[in-house]
């Protein structure tokens, strides 16, 4: 069996509404165990999209995931991957993380940041093994979230 070939590549306007369905599939299990909307089903990706925030992953079958990033005043924020749940277990979250840090290295930055819900343990763990250390806890629009930076070698 073949490898599907795969590219990133910046959100279109067209892409809009597969992007919300992934996110949408990536994160609605997550809404009974904290109680609320996570803050990626919360967001206007058509305003995401046109500020050239959003990136797709996209294989031979179509999308199969979503990267935000922000630049900040001093570094990269690594706002949310999302993995279609079919496509997940493909190393697509992993690839998708890797270029966000390759991305901040070349906008010049020196770290990258991030943040997730504090019930959502697994994804802390995936973060702590990719090199992010916790920063502070806070709440923000009513979400108890974990805060990561990550320094970047040059």
């Amino acid at each position: 069996m073949r490898a599907a070939t795969h590219r990133i590549r910046p959100a279109t306007s067209g892409d809009q509404a597969v992007v919300e369905r992934i996110v949408h599939d990536a994160y609605r299990h997550y809404v009974a165990r904290i109680g609320a909307t996570p803050g990626p089903m919360r967001d206007e990706y058509r305003v995401r999209i046109r500020q050239g925030q959003v990136h797709v992953l996209e294989d031979d079958a179509g999308i199969q995931a979503v990267l935000v990033l922000v630049r900040e005043a001093d570094c990269l924020l690594l706002d949310n991957v999302a993995v279609s749940p079919a496509a997940q277990g493909r190393g697509y979250g992993r690839e998708l993380m890797q270029w966000a840090e390759i991305a901040a290295r070349q906008a010049g930055y020196r770290r990258i940041r991030l943040y997730t819900q504090e019930a959502m343990t697994e994804n802390i763990a995936i973060y702590q093994r990719y090199g992010y250390v916790e920063t502070h806890r806070a709440e923000e629009i009513g979400l108890k979230r974990v805060f990561m930076t990550k320094p970047l070698g040059s």
